[in-house]
């Protein structure tokens, strides 16, 4: 059985990683690896294939950056040719990128089965491209891998076959559980020259937050707050560090103490930075669940999420907006140990590639 898995941004890699392995397993399958390069660093992609133990792509597309209309079409365009020449069994996608949706529909226009892999989530936010993106690629695959409990109701209300959708687990935690002994939260503090203090790790990248001069304003004037009774650190999203340029904000936040800036960080560091915060201030799906199995308080700056158990079960909170009073409020009452009780959500054990793979085996036997 030949089966093509894709990975096109940065939460690909973790959640491939897993399946990958649990693959490479089973002497009736080749897997293959299509990298479409949507990522914007390629120096990061590298660093991420080699920290997840994923070999060499055995295609990569180089798309780069652009429209997602432009991205889109140059993914199709490369992926047909790799679906004509290979003609895989099954093609995998997962999570939600603009890669995800481009190759899912490929797949479909030449007659090959996909998986989708994080099937099912819903923000009910079809202002967000990765929105769109869900909805569109799980009404066409014939396999529907999910995370959570609501995932499986989405797919329900959106008259998905009950026998395309198996509820496995999340590959996101595999990865997680598999690489978290390597994750060395003080060697990274020592070179962030934070160890031994509390601090709280910031990411932010959604346009809604700071695609505008008024949603880095916020964050700029919720930094300045934040750093005036705990550290900061702060790995900048290219786009996010583009736009503080293009707005002069950039040296004003390089000028505030007690904040400490970095560029993206590798998977291994980020997960050794998370381990030893305090609390963590995102606008991130992945690391909503990431949070949530290390029980550290998360403060998600969104409206809606797509993931409700790591806010039902987990340590995940939302606030609506930038409001730095709201925020202040919930991270002193953290501080001063008033913590949400977080619970690990049902098959969040580190087995969810091996499912996936015994199911996608499974199914390719029973239809020969």
């Amino acid at each position: 059985m030949k089966i093509i898995q894709v990975v096109g941004a940065r939460p690909n890699f973790m959640k491939v990683a897993p399946l990958h392995r649990a693959l490479c397993k089973s002497p009736q399958c080749t897997p293959l690896i299509v990298h479409t390069g949507q990522h914007f660093d390629e120096q990061m992609s590298a660093i991420f294939f080699d920290q997840l133990e994923l070999p060499k792509p055995d295609f990569y597309l180089g798309v780069g950056s652009g429209s997602p209309t432009q991205v889109s079409a140059r993914i199709m365009l490369a992926f047909e040719d790799i679906l004509m020449q290979e003609k895989p069994d099954l093609v995998v996608v997962v999570g939600d990128v603009t890669s995800t949706f481009a190759t899912a529909l490929t797949s479909v226009r030449q007659n090959i089965k996909i998986a989708h892999v994080e099937a099912g989530l819903r923000s009910n936010d079809r202002t967000m491209p990765e929105e769109i993106n869900r909805i569109l690629t799980d009404q066409i695959s014939d396999l529907l891998f999910t995370t959570e409990a609501s995932a499986m109701d989405n797919l329900r209300s959106e008259n998905i076959p009950e026998s395309k959708i198996h509820f496995v687990g999340n590959c996101m935690i595999d990865s997680l559980i598999h690489f978290l002994p390597k994750a060395n939260s003080e060697k990274i503090g020592k070179e962030l020259e934070i160890s031994n203090h509390p601090y709280i790790v910031m990411t932010m990248h959604r346009p809604s937050n700071v695609d505008t001069k008024e949603g880095l304003q916020k964050l700029v004037n919720m930094i300045r707050q934040l750093t005036k009774f705990i550290q900061v650190v702060f790995p900048v999203h290219p786009r996010t560090r583009s736009n503080l340029e293009l707005f002069n904000f950039w040296d004003q936040l390089t000028a505030i103490k007690q904040l400490h800036m970095t560029k993206a960080l590798g998977y291994i560091e980020f997960l050794g930075l998370m381990k030893g915060s305090t609390a963590i201030l995102t606008d991130s799906g992945g690391v909503q669940e990431e949070s949530t199995f290390l029980k550290i308080p998360c403060l998600t700056f969104r409206k809606t999420t797509e993931r409700p158990i790591t806010v039902e079960l987990g340590s995940n909170i939302l606030i609506h907006e930038l409001d730095v009073n709201t925020t202040i409020r919930h991270l002193k009452n953290i501080l001063n140990g008033d913590i949400k009780q977080s619970i690990i959500p049902d098959l969040w054990d580190g087995f969810a590639g091996d499912r996936i793979a015994r199911i996608l085996l499974s199914t390719e036997s029973e239809s020969h």
